[in-house]
């Protein structure tokens, strides 16, 4: 299991205003949790260095870049084995269609978010990339029509502000 970091309340107040907008100033962020640029720049060093702050996306429309149909496929394996694993998810991670690769407990093995053209590309991916690989017994589609970011990690602090 992970290890957990100790955070004090100006760590958490910098979290929290990061992950609201990853582009503010360490200028911008010292001044709104109260401390010198340089106490956070290095504090913020820290928290990468600890792996709290994990990097920094750019999102992307997927619609604007031709790929307009996103779905999640189910992958069941046959047998679900180390040797198979490693090869599998290298496999998947490298796909350009793959966004998003979650090993799951359940009757599923791996779930996989991807995002295609339309849908004669997904059935290309299906048959191509999983359906034709000796490991894989099982693959259910299933079209994402619409979806939402959810909150943001941290809650805001408790009298409402990011930055108490």
């Amino acid at each position: 299991m992970a290890e957990t970091v100790a955070l004090d309340p100006v760590d958490l107040q910098i979290l929290r205003l990061l992950q609201n907008d990853a582009r503010t100033t360490y200028r911008d962020l010292a001044a709104q949790v109260g401390v010198a640029p340089s106490t956070c720049l290095d504090r913020v060093a820290r928290l990468r260095r600890s792996g709290v702050i994990l990097g920094h996306e750019l999102r992307l429309d997927p619609t604007k870049l031709g790929r307009g149909l996103e779905a999640l496929l189910s992958v069941q394996l046959r047998p679900h084995r180390r040797e198979l694993v490693g090869p599998f998810v290298e496999r998947i991670r490298a796909l350009p269609e793959s966004r998003a690769l979650f090993h799951l407990a359940g009757p599923d093995d791996y779930l996989v978010h991807v995002a295609v053209a339309d849908t004669a590309d997904l059935q290309r991916l299906v048959l191509d990339e999983f359906t034709s690989r000796r490991e894989v017994a099982r693959v259910e589609t299933r079209l994402i029509f619409q979806q939402w970011s959810c909150g943001p990690l941290l809650p805001p602090a408790r009298d409402g502000s990011a930055t108490s």
